[in-house]
């Protein structure tokens, strides 16, 4: 497979969060074998471990690394960050692939309920980490090319955003009104107006953001962790479940393809522009879930 480079010969860089198990794991083996340095997050030590042992055995000379995080905490996400700005001056794409579901209410040990923490706080805080890097990427791009954008900001959501109405505003990580399901589906409406807000605000500075459905992934780590009755009625979708390869095939086309870096703000699945939820097309509720989500990270910090 041909490699993607820079103008520069120095390898693109992709952060993947996730990068442990299902998806994350075959997008970052997919970019390790198109040439791309992969900067992988995952939860579990041996399990990241092993993903990177996996990549490098499949792919020759890959280079990919792991970042061993709790993206659930916001001093973790603050210090994975970090990590990776010692390691990287520039980062061409991230992917914001990591998630979950929880069987029941559970705080993270900073207070926060841990769906709302895992699949959108941790990534607002690594992501607003990350700019300045992501930043350094798009000021590069403009200088060699006046093609389509090749800095990219990519979250995994889901349809199950439709289930949601709205954010309740006095009840945003829902503790009061908890219900598995009706955490998780806020936590991905929470994933595309993030996106929205990111559209908005970096479309300026060159950077392109997008959120995707993956599909139906039941080969994946998610599973697991959900409750009974999410169990079984993921286990009547087996018909139209798809590999953790195939749902990365469209993660992985919107980091690399010219076509996505030709707009911004979009939701898309198999490689398609999708609508999305009326909820999820509100640009005030994005621009308010930014600032709340600024407010808690505040608070955590003291």
């Amino acid at each position: 497979m041909t490699s993607d480079k820079n103008a520069s010969t120095e390898p693109r860089v992709a952060v993947v969060t996730g990068a442990s198990s299902g998806i994350g794991k075959a997008a970052a083996k997919s970019l390790a074998s198109r040439g791309w340095r992969v900067i992988g997050l995952g939860r579990h030590p041996d399990r990241t471990a092993a993903a990177a042992k996996e990549i490098r055995a499949a792919v020759a000379n890959a280079q990919v690394e792991m970042i061993q995080v709790d993206l659930s905490l916001v001093a973790e996400a603050a210090r994975a960050a970090r990590e990776i700005a010692s390691r990287t001056q520039c980062i061409d794409v991230l992917l914001n692939n990591a998630g979950g579901v929880n069987k029941e209410l559970v705080f993270t040990s900073e207070g926060i309920e841990a769906t709302f923490a895992s699949n959108h706080l941790g990534h607002f805080v690594l992501t607003t980490h990350l700019l300045p890097l992501l930043l350094a990427a798009a000021a590069r791009s403009r200088s060699n090319s006046t093609g389509p954008s090749a800095t990219r900001i990519i979250s995994v959501s889901s349809t199950g955003h439709e289930r949601s109405p709205g954010i309740d505003w006095s009840d945003v990580q829902r503790p009061r009104n908890f219900t598995t399901g009706g955490a998780y589906t806020q936590a991905k409406l929470a994933n595309i107006l993030f996106t929205r807000a990111l559209a908005k605000r970096l479309a300026p500075d060159g950077i392109v953001a997008h959120a995707m459905h993956p599909g139906v992934v039941l080969d994946s780590n998610f599973v697991n962790h959900a409750d009974d009755s999410m169990q079984r009625y993921m286990a009547t979708l087996n018909d139209v479940a798809v590999t953790p390869d195939a749902a990365a095939d469209t993660l992985v086309w919107l980091a690399t393809a010219p076509e996505p870096g030709r707009t911004t703000g979009g939701y898309y699945h198999r490689r398609a522009a999708v609508p999305a939820s009326a909820a999820a097309q509100d640009d005030a509720a994005a621009d308010r879930l930014w600032h709340e989500s600024e407010a808690i990270v505040d608070r955590i910090k003291g």
